[in-house]
């Protein structure tokens, strides 16, 4: 059985919301068991986003300036140009995608790990979504990191992956928003 096959994601952790007027921003923290340097790479390189995140980008996102981010897993190629306004390695990394901001945060933690923290802008009747799908991204990245590549899973595959659902409803209920996208099953 493959690293794949044997995946499952863990429970809804590590999450928050930040509210500000009509702002919603989604903050994930992971704590990884590898050093700031080889996640930034993670985080910077296009041959590493292209394993592990819902983009893929056509240059190093470690230097600021112009970069075109293409949406991956969507029926047609979403590509949207994004601008690399903050790149402070391996420390800090802002970009915005899709009309969002998106911020990373990289804390180094005793002996040769790393915090990373996660700020996305978000519509806060996708927050739940959000929150599934970077938790998802997350472990793959974690795993890409331990040298042990289970590929993206990212999009509509990621939709439809055991354990995505399960954190959309667990992510929508403690954040306290309805879970996008299902019908109430219709009264008896």
């Amino acid at each position: 059985m493959s690293h794949r096959e044997k995946y499952a994601p863990g429970p809804a952790a590590g999450a928050k919301i930040q509210k500000e007027g009509e702002k919603w921003t989604l903050v994930l923290v992971r704590d990884l068991s590898h050093p700031p340097a080889k996640v930034w790479r993670a985080l910077t390189e296009p041959e590493h986003l292209r394993e592990w995140a819902p983009f893929d980008s056509d240059r190093n996102l470690g230097a600021v300036g112009t970069a075109k981010l293409s949406t991956v897993g969507t029926p047609t190629p979403n590509v949207s140009e994004t601008r690399v306004k903050r790149a402070d390695a391996p420390k800090a990394l802002e970009y915005t995608w899709g009309g969002a901001d998106i911020r990373w945060e990289l804390e180094p933690l005793g002996g040769s790990g790393t915090r990373l923290t996660l700020w996305h802008n978000i519509n806060r009747g996708f927050i739940s979504m959000g929150a599934a799908g970077w938790h998802i991204c997350f472990d793959v990245l974690d795993q890409l990191l331990a040298g042990q590549p289970i590929g993206r899973i990212v999009g509509p595959e990621a939709m439809k992956f055991d354990g995505w659902q399960r954190l959309n409803a667990e992510y929508a209920k403690q954040f306290g928003v309805e879970p996008p996208g299902w019908p109430s099953p219709p009264r008896t």
